[in-house]
């Protein structure tokens, strides 16, 4: 289904995103960035909230680490404070890229059975489709931001992955 080569990219395409989008985040007033835009979580932040609580998630399910404390329900508002969220996006990004690091296509075959936290049961799904997922989470959210953003007369920069620096 996917590569080792599929994830390294997209993990390098995820943190080059994330850093773009804080570019902008850094330049919005505070109530632009938490103004509610009736996006399925609110805000400019609180979607990027749930995107680095969701991210944090799925790395504990890959890896065995350590799962975020809030709920689902919760994860708009895992920071209120914009330079704390800076340092935790960074921080799990920098998670990101190493988990890919290591990966073997062996690591992307078989089963990944989790509490599902959302659906409050277990659920047994491909690791390759459990890990095609949470890249597609990461795309389709800062899609959201990113539309946001343009919405609050920011530009931020390109989205496409074939614009993705070789040197990220």
């Amino acid at each position: 289904m996917i590569t080792v080569e599929y994830c390294r990219m997209m993990a390098r395409y995820n943190a080059w995103q994330n850093r773009g989008q804080m570019d902008v985040m850094k330049s919005l007033k505070p109530a632009d960035l938490t103004r509610d835009r009736k996006a399925f979580f609110g805000s400019i932040f609180g979607t990027a909230n749930h995107l680095l609580w969701a991210d944090r998630l799925w790395m504990s399910r890959f890896d065995g680490g350590f799962a975020p404390r809030e709920t689902a329900a919760e994860s708009a508002q895992l920071h209120d404070n914009l330079q704390l969220y800076f340092d935790d996006r960074m921080r799990t990004d920098a998670h990101i890229n190493r988990w890919v690091a290591g990966l073997s296509q062996v690591s992307l075959i078989g089963p990944l059975t989790y509490h599902s936290v959302v659906a409050d049961r277990e659920i047994s799904k491909p690791v390759a489709m459990c890990v095609s997922h949470f890249f597609n989470h990461q795309t389709h959210h800062r899609g959201q931001i990113h539309a946001m953003m343009t919405a609050a007369g920011h530009t931020p920069g390109d989205t496409d992955l074939v614009f993705l620096p070789d040197d990220d």
